[in-house]
């Protein structure tokens, strides 16, 4: 058998048209556009790229964007500075900061800094407890840009295993929370899992997000099992995911691509939560479930 191919830029794309129609709504709605803020401190030129790519989609879209770029000798005061300065400015309804961030800068303290309604990366504790606790937040983009990718292609998630390799605050822990909050039974695995493939063998569902090129083999896969590759792994020859995607493509039922599978997501998911806070700053209302 070969898998289907997950087709994350061309959702993605749909995803992006449905927040420029809503975004123009709350426009007309609001009496301005929502507003997306975004903080980048030195040359990074990886960093550079991203910021320049989420401003120009953010203007498609329809919103505002705020760039503010700080030389790489800014201090944690003056950054932090910047962050209240934001927290308090009407126009931005979403907050993010680039990381990551020059060594001497302390990147935690500046995340706490972020107003929880104002944290459309979801990263800020409390956004995670939110999630946890099944309260309405903000999820981190690209676990959410997973979790519609799985729902697109499965539909009810209830009572199918899933596998989750990784277990960072920015995919792995989200990404099972949200697994778990659609009823699928869900183990997080790591680097200290014993015995990894039979985890995987069993897994109706497998995202894997452990940053190790060609890590998850095919012949760990249940056949037809739908795969989530996270991963982004330069290698000689040029991007490969954290799944060995020449076996796995012959075991799972469908599997995302590297790149142009949940690659794409990832800002599509950003200007969809600037919009949900802009909604919910305005008191305007929303229907999440269209976006």
């Amino acid at each position: 058998m070969s898998a289907d191919i997950i087709d994350g830029k061309a959702f993605a794309a749909g995803l992006r048209g449905r927040v420029g129609e809503a975004a123009g709504a709350f426009a007309k709605a609001a009496g301005r556009p929502a507003g997306l803020a975004v903080v980048l401190v030195g040359e990074d030129p990886a960093s550079a790229v991203y910021v320049r790519s989420k401003g120009k989609a953010t203007v498609a879209a329809g919103m505002a964007s705020f760039e503010h770029r700080l030389p790489a000798d800014t201090d944690q005061a003056t950054l932090e500075a910047l962050v209240d300065q934001l927290n308090a400015d009407p126009a931005v309804d979403g907050i993010l900061v680039q990381l990551p961030l020059p060594r001497h800068l302390d990147a935690d303290a500046v995340l706490l800094r972020i107003d929880p309604d104002k944290d459309v990366d979801g990263f800020h504790p409390v956004n995670a407890g939110r999630l946890a606790s099944g309260l309405p937040g903000f999820v981190p983009c690209t676990p959410l840009g997973c979790l519609m990718l799985l729902r697109d292609r499965l539909g009810d998630l209830s009572g199918k295993e899933a596998v989750v390799i990784g277990r960072s605050n920015i995919v792995g822990k989200p990404m099972a929370a949200l697994l778990t909050a659609d009823s699928a039974t869900v183990t997080l695995a790591h680097s200290r899992t014993r015995d990894l493939p039979s985890h995987v063998g069993r897994a109706d569902i497998v995202v894997a997000a452990v940053g190790r090129p060609n890590f998850v083999r095919g012949e760990w896969l249940k056949p037809g099992a739908t795969v989530i590759d996270v991963g982004i792994n330069r290698v000689e020859g040029g991007l490969v995911g954290d799944v060995d995607f020449a076996s796995a493509v012959e075991v799972a039922g469908a599997i995302t691509p590297v790149p142009g599978g949940v690659g794409p997501m990832t800002i599509a998911v950003l200007l969809r939560n600037t919009l949900v806070a802009a909604h919910r700053r305005a008191g305007v209302p929303l229907d999440d479930a269209t976006l």
